[in-house]
């Protein structure tokens, strides 16, 4: 089987050997790190099963098709990384990650997509995700991803980082042109929408929480957006908790 998802943009392109070195280089660890992979192609969970195989510290537990799944899996199983994609049928990836983190507080979740998507690195962050890798990465990278992770790390593809960092840069630069300006006021019912927001909440479960309709919460949303003049969920919990709008404890 070949050695690579795809082509290897950025950092990591030393390949096996560098990855060796790596390896030599980190603590043993008395138990293999104990992983569950989610991904609605079964082929490519397979792949992902039999180069992860040839990783002595690396151990799949389980796989799973959907996101649905994987928490039933995940709470079953308790696995220490679940190497996950974002869009899968039934229940996504994003979506999952809450509950995870529910039922397995212990595990850290990488999301492995081919989505690019700012939105969804957002998401998938605040929905407490530890990693967001590309496909397009080696399978070398993806093994030393889930020791970094499970080592306390962070990771993610460097295109998204640079692309993360960019729009940190522009919600600062937003908020300091608006210090001056009296924040709006928010609704009872906007402040309560924008609090669950910022747990991590999606429109449906914010709508099961408030016992409103799901197109009430997106108009709630938008409507949060259009009064802060801002672009989305997460520059909204942003400017809010810099604001004292907002304080989640």
């Amino acid at each position: 089987m070949a050695d690579r998802f795809g082509p290897v943009s950025g950092p990591g392109e030393d390949g096996a050997a560098g990855a060796s070195e790596d390896r030599a280089a980190e603590p043993s660890r008395d138990e293999p790190i104990r992983v569950l992979v989610v991904d609605d192609h079964a082929l490519f969970r397979r792949g992902l099963e039999i180069v992860l195989a040839h990783e002595e510290d690396i151990l799949v537990v389980g796989e799973a098709g959907d996101g649905a799944e994987a928490v039933d899996k995940a709470a079953d199983l308790l696995p220490d990384i679940v190497l996950m994609d974002v869009r899968m049928p039934r229940r996504g990836g994003i979506e999952a990650c809450t509950s995870i983190k529910e039922v397995a507080p212990s595990a850290k979740i990488i999301m492995l997509t081919i989505s690019d998507e700012e939105a969804d690195l957002y998401d998938a962050i605040k929905a407490g995700a530890t990693g967001y890798l590309l496909k397009e990465i080696s399978t070398d990278e993806v093994a030393t991803a889930i020791r970094a992770v499970a080592d306390g790390q962070s990771q993610i593809s460097p295109s998204m980082a640079s692309k993360l960092l960019t729009e940190f840069k522009s919600m600062i630069q937003r908020t300091d042109e608006r210090r001056l300006v009296p924040a709006p006021r928010l609704t009872d019912r906007e402040l309560e929408v924008l609090k669950l927001v910022a747990t991590g909440m999606n429109n449906r479960d914010i709508a099961k929480e408030l016992f409103i309709s799901e197109n009430t919460v997106k108009n709630h949303v938008r409507n949060i957006l259009e009064k802060l003049q801002l672009h989305s969920r997460m520059e909204a919990v942003v400017y809010a908790m810099r604001e004292k709008i907002l304080e989640i404890r």
